[in-house]
């Protein structure tokens, strides 16, 4: 089963790292999603610029509406994703203690929605 592995950091938290703290941190992530490569529960990981460059897109009426950044107000904001094969949410657990950014902000785990055979 898939599992996606929102990957959240604190805005405040990263402003306070020295460049060698993000420096490392990057490369405990690589690491870490190449032991999950090997392992084969690694279908995708990505990170992502921040929020001051996310659009949010919304379409009500037919008319599409533009607006910058993101949805909601929190410190808290989106920097990647892991998307990963487990067997179920206490193995998608286990792999997620293990994302090095789990350590300063926090990982949001979503097994994938099946949808129902009529």
């Amino acid at each position: 089963m898939k599992f996606m592995c929102l990957v959240l950091l604190d805005s405040e938290v990263t402003k306070t790292m020295t460049d060698a703290d993000w420096q490392a941190l990057g490369a405990a992530s690589l690491d870490y999603d190449t032991y999950l490569f090997r392992d084969g529960s690694l279908i995708m990981a990505q990170a992502l610029q921040g929020p001051d460059t996310a659009r949010t897109v919304r379409v009500r009426k037919g008319e599409a509406v533009v607006s910058d950044g993101p949805y909601i107000e929190t410190r808290e904001q989106v920097a990647g994703f892991v998307l990963v094969e487990a067997r179920d949410m206490d193995h998608a657990i286990e792999i997620a203690k293990g994302i090095p950014i789990a350590k300063i902000g926090a990982v949001e785990i979503r097994p994938e929605y099946l949808i129902p055979r009529p």
